[in-house]
């Protein structure tokens, strides 16, 4: 495996680097905190006009048909700007439906692809305790929800979301229309700033193409973890490297506080932290862009960006002290967004739970194993 990335990939990371970081300084996160908007419109323009909006967009579709790889170099500029676009879940759902939905769906992609208007979804049924609400009954010409979704990013937004529901006891995303009749929705904030809503379904009628296949959420459900734990690699090497500074800078006893064995080790933790996201990441990414089963490199990677995102936050946060919680002074924000992230992956515990599972299910010993060049091992 060649993790070395190749001039287009390069170009790919300078650019989303550069236009998350030109516009998300201190001053205008600040202000954005007061503003009242539900993402960052200004931003998500640039990001259609640089087409990194359709990255992951299959080419038979419009998009730019690049992979998980190229996509993480986004998200990883994105977190560390902790830049409020729906960059992720726009366009995974957009190329779920592009590779599974029917023909009759394809009007969605299209309106994705053109940027008029945005797609969301949420694999939150699959990990928080109170598992999938959302209820999918058959009938004659297709099929009824009812139920409740929890807290969908950008909700009152979107035109249309990928949402978990039961159907005939196995999970399936439904593709639903959030502005069809049947649908009421609370709005509220995460505390990253995330617009969200709970939604809840009455009588909602689905034509049978808008219920995708079981291989749709099989395809998405590591892509999706790959995402966050993208974004979470970029907030957490953020704040390493913020506070990092800050350690240089610090003065006690005449010294900067940097020099102090404890800070020192500390550090060293965070470091070890993030290089171990990274290199899983990496290898995830890897494996779903070769086509490759992922199943527990995904669980593993999400288990290890939740521990990332807790210690690396908790470090950079006690490292920094009283002005760590002065709300104007800005590594509060990376904070609140990894926990924001971890709470998405669904935790630590979770995960580990759910690993576990898969590890007493199966007996392949990883990913160095089912490649053609071990296989006469």
């Amino acid at each position: 495996m060649d993790f070395e990335l190749n001039e287009d990939q390069r170009a790919i990371a300078e650019m989303a680097g550069s236009l998350m970081s030109d516009y998300c300084t201190d001053e205008r996160l600040r202000d954005w905190d007061l503003s009242g908007q539900a993402y960052m419109q200004d931003l998500w323009t640039g990001c259609v006009e640089t087409g990194l909006h359709a990255l992951a967009i299959p080419e038979a579709a419009g998009g730019s048909g690049l992979g998980m790889t190229e996509l993480m170099q986004i998200l990883d500029a994105q977190g560390g700007a902790l830049a409020q676009v729906p960059l992720w879940r726009h366009q995974l759902a957009a190329a779920t439906l592009a590779e599974f939905g029917d023909a009759s769906l394809a009007p969605w992609v299209e309106q994705a692809m053109a940027a008029t208007g945005l797609l969301t979804l949420t694999l939150d049924g699959l990990t928080n305790v109170r598992g999938i609400e959302l209820q999918a009954s058959a009938e004659a010409d297709g099929w009824r929800l009812n139920g409740r979704v929890a807290a969908l990013p950008l909700a009152e937004q979107s035109m249309a979301a990928l949402v978990l529901a039961e159907v005939m006891g196995q999970p399936r995303l439904v593709l639903v229309d959030l502005l069809q009749a049947g649908i009421s929705s609370v709005p509220g904030v995460m505390t990253h700033g995330e617009a969200v809503a709970d939604l809840s379904f009455e009588n909602v009628a689905l034509n049978k193409h808008q219920v995708l296949p079981v291989a749709a959420l099989d395809w998405l459900a590591p892509r999706a973890i790959a995402a966050l734990a993208s974004l979470q690699l970029g907030v957490s090497a953020e704040q390493v490297h913020r506070t990092v500074a800050y350690v240089s800078e610090r003065q006690q006893f005449d010294r900067a506080i940097g020099s102090f064995q404890a800070v020192q080790m500390s550090m060293a933790d965070t470091h070890v932290h993030l290089e171990v996201l990274r290199s899983a990441l990496w290898q995830l990414c890897y494996r779903l862009d070769a086509g490759l089963p992922a199943p527990s490199e995904a669980l593993a990677t999400a288990y290890l960006a939740c521990e990332a995102g807790h210690r690396i936050g908790h470090t950079a946060q006690h490292v920094h002290g009283g002005i760590g919680v002065d709300l104007t002074y800005p590594i509060h924000r990376f904070l609140y967004w990894s926990r924001a992230l971890s709470s998405a992956l669904g935790g630590s515990s979770v995960i580990l739970e759910r690993l576990g599972d898969w590890l007493n299910d199966n007996d392949t010993l990883g990913w160095k194993y089912d490649l053609d060049e071990h296989q006469a091992l």
